[in-house]
């Protein structure tokens, strides 16, 4: 287990699938298990696709996709 702090804050993290890590390491959670040890620009792409999302869900209409989700289109 592991403190982790990301986009909601500070959480404990089952890190059982991937081991111990150094601290700073970026990890991805899903459901308070680390999945995957992630590059800060993997984590930085990840974040922009979340707010991306949060932003449609809003309702907004004028979308600038290629800030939310870099390389796709």
């Amino acid at each position: 287990m592991a403190i982790c702090r990301g986009r909601n804050g500070e959480e404990q993290v089952n890190m059982m699938l991937i081991g111990a890590q150094p601290e700073g390491s970026w990890v991805l959670n899903f459901l308070g298990s680390a999945r995957e040890v992630l590059t800060e620009q993997d984590a930085i792409n990840i974040n922009k696709a979340l707010d991306g999302l949060s932003v449609i869900m809003s309702g907004e209409e004028d979308i600038d996709i290629e800030h939310y989700f870099p390389g796709v289109t």
